[in-house]
């Protein structure tokens, strides 16, 4: 007995998992680490030793180097306990809480304006009018296309003095902003691409206060933010696992669905993970049916 309605969706299935790509692409948001990395006045400088790089007395080539650096250096996490006793700490930090949807804060024309802005309510209002609620457990990041001036010292941390922070005029959160996002809605990251989640002349930082008493990590100096979505990515801070840190460097990153044009749609995370799953299944159902002839 034939069954021309299975053997279709099989057939769809097959040229859904083996020749339709359902991809993504990956975006890279963080600064190179070297000796150009932007440190906090105070902090050692970056410091890079070569080891070997060579070959070895039996004709293999060796690299290996000594890196020391600042936990809050370049593109870098904030832990929790950096601003706010007995909060996590780097290590403790659960994973599920570096991982969320991507939620891109455009304030550039504001801040080309004002050095010193810092992220209102209404931005966020304005993103939400846009693009729907702040999703749960969103990665929000202010793009101010500051990360356009990194590295230059001078010009990051806006000043002809960037050994003296009373100097520094650059972009960041404000306080009630980061009150609400924490009272309102579920976010699991709230970063910047400058060198601060608090404004450049603060003298507070009531921002990273917040951000620490509720248990949230603060993303800082990332990159490239103008090569993803203000909406649709995800992103992933992974941060390195110091133990006992109060923060450290990260290698942050978001993938971005890619749109597939001879179908005209545009496949998410969880649409691919159900396609994987169902083409996971194809040997089964074709065993099963086979049985049932």
């Amino acid at each position: 007995m034939q069954h021309p309605t299975y053997i279709l969706f099989v057939s769809v299935l097959l040229r859904i998992c083996g020749g339709i790509p359902l991809d993504f692409k990956v975006v890279d948001l963080t600064h190179d680490h070297s000796n150009t990395t932007i440190n906090w006045p105070g902090n050692p400088e970056y410091n890079f030793t070569i080891l070997a790089r060579g070959k070895t007395a039996g004709g293999n080539w060796l690299e290996m180097n000594y890196v020391g650096t600042a936990e809050h250096a370049g593109t870098h996490l904030d832990s929790p306990s950096h601003f706010y006793k007995n909060r996590n700490r780097t290590h403790n930090i659960p994973l599920e809480k570096l991982i969320g949807p991507g939620v891109i804060i455009n304030v550039k024309n504001k801040a080309a304006t004002n050095v010193d802005y810092q992220v209102s309510i209404d931005d966020l209002k304005q993103w939400e009018s846009m693009y729907d609620q702040i999703p749960e457990n969103a990665i929000v990041i202010m793009n101010s296309g500051w990360h356009e001036r990194y590295p230059n010292a001078s010009l990051v941390f806006n000043t002809d003095s960037p050994t003296d922070s009373s100097t520094f005029h650059f972009p960041a959160w404000h306080e009630d902003t980061i009150e609400w996002l924490i009272s309102e809605r579920s976010v699991n990251v709230v970063g910047v691409d400058t060198p601060s989640t608090d404004f450049g002349q603060t003298k507070t930082f009531a921002v990273h206060i917040s951000l620490g008493k509720a248990n949230i990590s603060g993303a800082e100096n990332v990159a490239n933010l103008d090569a993803i979505p203000e909406s649709g990515s995800m992103i992933f801070v992974a941060v390195t696992k110091i133990y006992d840190g109060s923060g450290g460097p990260a290698r942050i990153f978001a993938t971005v669905p890619i749109k597939d044009t001879s179908f005209g749609y545009t496949y998410g995370p969880i649409f691919v993970l159900f396609l994987s799953a169902l083409c996971i299944f194809i040997p089964l159902l074709a065993h099963l049916y086979h049985r049932t002839r």
